[in-house]
C-alpha cells in the first residue's frame, strides 16, 4: 500500500480535523470553481501521442524487426490508485483523495470498497478505502506527458526510474511516496502527504516491447546512459 504522511499544522492534527475545538472549520477545495479561460477553445492534439505515431512507431518496427503494424506496441491505460487505511477511522480523509486524483488526472476518480471485513483492523466489507482512476485515451497521452516532463524531474534524488518492475506481462508499475510531484498540487491546500501506485499497461505481452517503448516516450529508466530527449514538433 502506497506510504502516508501526516502533514502537521500547529497542534499537530490535520487540517480540517476535528481537532480543532470543534468551530466546523471547512476545507478549501483546490478544484477551479466554473469553467477555465479556454474552455471553448479548441482541443489540441495529445503531442506525445503524436509523437509515437511519426516517430516511435517505426523505430520499435525496426528494433524488433516486426512486419506486421498491428504488433508493434503501443499505449492501453494508465491505472493510478491510492490506498488510505485512514479512511477506516476517518472516512473524510477520502474526499481530499479524490479530489486531488481529479486535480491531477482530470477525471473523476472511482472509491474503492473492501472486499471482505477484517475485524483486527476494524475493517468492514464495503467500506471505502481508497479511490483509483484508469485513464484512457486522450487523457492517458497528456498525463502521460506532464508525468514524464513535469512530474518526475521533481523527485527527491532522483536517478531514474527502476527496470525491475515489470510484471512479465508488458505491464510498469511503479510507487510514488508524495503526491507533492505533481504541480497541480498546491502543498498549503492538502490534508495529508501520501503516496499512489501508478501502472502503465501496454498492448504487448513483452516486457523487452514494453521497456523499448516506454524508454522511446521519454521514461528516464536507471542505468540508462543515453536516456532518449523526446524532440515534439512546433504547432
Amino acid at each position: 500500500m502506497a506510504t502516508k504522511e501526516t502533514k502537521k499544522s500547529g497542534g499537530g492534527t490535520p487540517k480540517g480535523g476535528s481537532g480543532g475545538g470543534g468551530k466546523g472549520e471547512q476545507r478549501k477545495s483546490m478544484l477551479p470553481k466554473g469553467p477555465h479561460a479556454g474552455a471553448k477553445s479548441p482541443i489540441p492534439a495529445p503531442r506525445l501521442r503524436e509523437y509515437y505515431r511519426t516517430t516511435v512507431r517505426a523505430h520499435l518496427t525496426e528494433q524488433f524487426g516486426l512486419k506486421n503494424q498491428n504488433q508493434v506496441p503501443g499505449m492501453e491505460k494508465i491505472v493510478l490508485n491510492v490506498g488510505m487505511g485512514e479512511a477506516i477511522k476517518t472516512p473524510k480523509v477520502l474526499d481530499s483523495v479524490v479530489e486531488e486524483l481529479a486535480l491531477v488526472t482530470g477525471q473523476r476518480p472511482v472509491r474503492r470498497k473492501a472486499k471482505k471485513s477484517i475485524a483486527n483492523y476494524g475493517l468492514r466489507e464495503g467500506q471505502e478505502i481508497g479511490a483509483s482512476v484508469t485513464l484512457r485515451g486522450t487523457r492517458m497521452w497528456e498525463f502521460m506527458d506532464r508525468f514524464i516532463n513535469a512530474a518526475v524531474p521533481r523527485f527527491r534524488d532522483f536517478r531514474g526510474l527502476g527496470t525491475r518492475s515489470f510484471d512479465g506481462r508488458g505491464n510498469y508499475s511503479l510507487g510514488i511516496k508524495e503526491q507533492m510531484i505533481f504541480p497541480e498540487i498546491n502543498y498549503d491546500m492538502i490534508d495529508q502527504i501520501h503516496g499512489m501506485d501508478i501502472t502503465f499497461v501496454t498492448t504487448t505481452n513483452r516486457d523487452d516491447q514494453a521497456f523499448a517503448l516506454l524508454r522511446e516516450l521519454g521514461m528516464p529508466f536507471r542505468g540508462d546512459d543515453r536516456p532518449i530527449q523526446v524532440q515534439f514538433q512546433a504547432s
